[in-house]
């Protein structure tokens, strides 16, 4: 097969133009960057194989699409269980500032009855102990 390429290659800083075994080759737009892609006619398993690529592209788009909304469940889930557990710890906090003011305000009189109460339970024990030497 023929082309008509220029093989200066000047618009691509002095590279030849690509071909491919395929049956793609490449060449030179006047003036400008862009490459025009011709495809030989003799390799229709080309069109298949394009079919086939979009029909992947089309499944990577899918998969990608499923990754996204995922991740934004995923995400929101987090959040949420964020302020699940920022409510619990302000829950636990204040629970515990209630508790401390009970035992800064009831406790000494706790620990006075704990006290006496040892002291009642030693002296019955002291007292068993005496009379059962006898």
């Amino acid at each position: 097969m023929a082309s008509n390429f220029n093989r200066g290659g000047s618009l691509y800083g002095g590279a030849a133009p690509y071909r491919s075994q395929e049956g793609l080759s490449t060449r030179p737009v006047g003036g400008s960057d862009e490459i025009q892609l011709r495809i030989d006619p003799m390799h229709g398993d080309l069109d298949d194989e394009i079919s086939g690529l979009r029909k992947q592209v089309r499944q990577l788009r899918n998969v990608a699409q499923d990754i996204e909304t995922e991740a934004k469940f995923q995400n929101d889930f987090l959040n949420e269980l964020q302020m699940t557990l920022i409510k619990a710890q302000a829950g636990v906090k204040n629970n515990v500032r209630r508790l401390n003011k009970s035992i800064i305000q009831y406790g000494s009189s706790n620990v006075v009855h704990v006290i006496a109460f040892a002291l009642v339970l030693f002296f019955i024990v002291y007292m068993w102990s005496k009379m059962t030497r006898r």
